[in-house]
């Protein structure tokens, strides 16, 4: 089969679910175990034999990270639903309760996987010289280096905490690892139970020097018991345990927030004192201690999980070194396209050639960074606003921003502080910006603003003319290295305007009356979205080609499934590459036998939000509707988010989306799982591995068909033409 027969493939075989009806809960997916069947996708790269080594340890620790954040966040809020008695059940029919307990043993079965895969990695970067060392394998030698490295680095900033009734338990921050000691003096043998809180500050692990050219390293945990007879003089050591917690991190506000900055501020302080909702503890803890830990931190047994192995697998990330390139991923350079290098760099003749679509990581994302910074040193440009939802600490953007400000343009900044985990970096930045001269606004108090627009706003000849950028992803220069994104690059004015109605909603509360090549959520997207779906559906009764491509990280939103289902049962084929989250129950007869859902899991993280309606010629066509967005079909992006859906015209734009990114993804067997009626995901079968087709591969070797410049595009590789070719 080649890469484009998937195209007319059939669909598996639909199963018999009489207990699966239009009007079943069971017809949609629980969100939480959908996560978590993602997260076990992550994981099994960790054991891919065809994934780098390091590689893979940095995906053992990326499902860590996940998870993690899964506890602090949806966990934390199931479990105060519980506590207040709400047994309202999710869409899939499941109350709080039930879906804690299923959460509870699927997570564990996750966590004890975890320390299987790291037993199986530590031995395989054993045998390739990095090594991870114990306190009884340490050297003469290696105590020596050890010594002036716990004098200078570590022992200025420890806090030993002795625990008895004039030193109360102290308070231990969300993710905080700590060893906790029992201790007796030498003296008269009486008891000291101590707590040794593990500096974040300080990498978890030390790398040694090593003549032979080892890579080895030893736990700062190690370290600490290694020199806890110079931090406790007359003691010794009886037992010990080390203890990981994390709290609940969501953020309450109040409704009505004077002040949107401070009450985060406010905020931020309390999730760091959120209720605990983990407690991981090392298996075989003295018991006496154990006690203490889940008693002062009020845990519940059932919020307690006994680790044996490794904690904190988050943080063995810090093992994935740069000096050992034969482990890792091959050096990959992104590409600056052709016709940005045919204007000698100068983004806005690129654009004004025509509209440019660069596909990030492939192609870089330095282009978008130059857009911004071009733009300020322009005399022509007199106004830039830009969104941020999520940026790096030291942001080239807000770099350029701040400086457009202080040339005298007029800019606008529109930051997100409810961006979940970077609230503290976007208060930092906003003050940055208000610094410098820019105007800054926070959008709504109850909506999040997710929407990825910038505007340049530039004078030529006796005109103004608008440049936009439209991104899927966030303007975060890091995380654009290893997220796959779309950036549009565009002077065209009914985008232009679009744009600026978006900042005058979110900044003026002056509500669009008409959109010209947008919708936007909360007000239209959700409506427009369903109506499209339902032309398909029209056009499938009427015997015309019906067809709808999707991308998405998550899809879970009831309407928008219901409808999808429906547009399934009038024959409508629908394809759906969704990473995460997915509340669709594909392949059921009567439902959903015409559904396809795939999850792309791989070197890069699928970010990008792509739609695609066959609008009457099936896909892939001219004549179809073509649209990237800001947003998944989720509740909180349909419903509680100002999000854009931005149709696509251009034309070779047109079919570099379709033809090229989305071809490509559906055509993808080596990173490809197949999600299943009963909700498992599969690898599809196929020949050898090294004949499967990957379509991270794919785009690292062929250029974007809209950023070619004059060497022309004719011979940019397509997987799918259009049929009217």
């Amino acid at each position: 089969m080649t890469q484009a027969d998937f195209l007319h493939e059939p669909f598996p075989t639909p199963v018999e679910r009489p207990d699966i009806t239009r009007d079943s809960p069971k017809r949609f997916f629980n969100r939480e175990l959908s996560w978590l069947g993602f997260n076990w996708r992550v994981l099994d790269e960790a054991e891919n034999p065809k994934v780098p080594l390091l590689e893979r340890l940095r995906f053992l620790s990326i499902s860590a990270t996940n998870l993690d954040e899964f506890y602090s966040v949806r966990v934390a809020g199931l479990r105060e639903l519980e506590r207040k008695g709400n047994n309202a059940p999710a869409y899939d029919g499941l109350t709080p309760s039930e879906q804690l307990v299923l959460i509870n043993t699927d997570a564990r079965k996750l966590m004890a996987k975890q320390q299987t895969v790291w037993l199986t990695l530590k031995r395989e970067m054993e045998k390739a010289d990095i090594i991870l060392l114990t306190r009884s394998k340490l050297t003469k030698s290696d105590m020596e280096v050890l010594n002036d490295f716990y004098m200078s680095n570590v022992f200025p900033v420890l806090s030993p905490l002795a625990i008895d009734p004039a030193h109360p338990f102290p308070f231990i921050p969300n993710t905080g690892f700590s060893l906790a000691l029992a201790l007796e003096r030498k003296t008269d043998e009486r008891p000291l139970r101590a707590l040794l809180p593990i500096p974040s500050q300080i990498d978890r692990f030390i790398r040694l020097p090593d003549k032979r050219g080892k890579a080895r390293f030893l736990p700062l945990e190690e370290l600490l018991l290694e020199f806890t007879p110079q931090l406790f003089p007359g003691h010794v050591l009886k037992g010990h345990c080390s203890f990981r917690l994390l709290r609940d991190s969501d953020l309450e506000l109040e409704d009505e927030a004077e002040d949107l900055v401070r009450e985060f501020e406010v905020a931020l302080k309390r999730r760091r004192r959120g209720q605990v909702v983990r407690l991981q503890v090392s298996a075989n803890a003295p018991d006496a201690l154990r006690d203490v830990i889940t008693e002062e931190l009020h845990v519940d047994p059932a919020e307690v999980i006994e680790v044996r192995g490794i904690l904190g697998v988050a943080d063995l990330k810090e093992l994935v070194i740069d000096d050992r390139p034969d482990l890792l991923w091959p050096k990959f350079n992104p590409r600056v396209p052709e016709r940005v290098q045919d204007h000698d760099g100068d983004m806005f003749a690129a654009i004004q050639q025509k509209d440019m679509l660069l596909h990030h990581p492939y192609e870089t994302f330095d282009m978008v960074v130059r857009f911004l910074q071009q733009a300020a040193r322009d005399p022509n440009v007199v106004a830039i606003k830009q969104t941020l939802y999520r940026t790096s600490r030291d942001s080239p953007i807000v770099a350029a921003l701040c400086e457009a400000a202080e040339e005298g343009k007029s800019v606008t900044a529109l930051i997100e502080l409810k961006a979940r985990f970077d609230e503290a970096a976007n208060i930092r930045q906003s003050r940055r910006l208000e610094r410098a001269g820019a105007h800054v606004v926070y959008g709504f108090l109850n909506y999040k603003t997710h929407a990825k627009i910038s505007i340049v706003v530039r004078r030529e000849g006796n005109k103004l003319v608008t440049y936009t950028h439209y991104g899927t992803g966030n303007y975060h220069p890091i995380t654009a290295r290893i997220y796959t994104d779309l950036s549009h690059f565009s002077c065209n004015a009914a985008l232009g305007r679009d744009a600026t109605k978006i900042f005058n909603y979110v900044g003026g509360y002056a509500q669009p009356s008409e959109m010209e090549n947008l919708s936007i959520s909360p007000l239209s997207m959700k409506d427009n979205l369903i109506d499209m779906i339902r032309r398909e559906a029209d056009f499938a009764e009427r015997g015309r080609p019906a067809e709808i491509w999707c991308k998405m990280n998550s899809i879970m939103e009831p309407d928008v499934v219901d409808a999808l289902y429906d547009a399934s049962s009038k024959g409508v084929r629908i394809n759906l590459i969704v990473r995460g989250i997915c509340g669709v129950r594909p392949g059921i007869k009567g439902l959903s036998e015409n559904i396809r859902v795939k999850s792309v899991v791989g070197r890069f993280l699928e970010h990008s939000r792509i739609v695609c309606f066959g609008n009457g010629h099936g896909l892939p066509s001219k004549k179809a509707r073509v649209f990237i967005s800001s947003a998944d079909w989720m509740g909180r992006n349909l419903n509680r988010r100002v999000e854009t859906l931005v149709e696509i015209s251009n034309a070779t734009v047109k079919a570099q989306i379709v033809g090229q990114v989305m071809a490509a993804n559906l055509a993808d067997e080596a990173q490809s799982w197949i999600l299943g009626p009963d909700g498992e995901a599969m690898r599809p079968k196929g020949g050898p591995d090294d004949h499967l087709f990957n379509c991270h591969k794919f785009f690292m070797e062929n250029p974007s068909l809209s950023g070619r410049g004059t060497a022309g595009a004719a011979d940019v590789p397509r997987l799918a033409h259009s049929k009217d070719d």
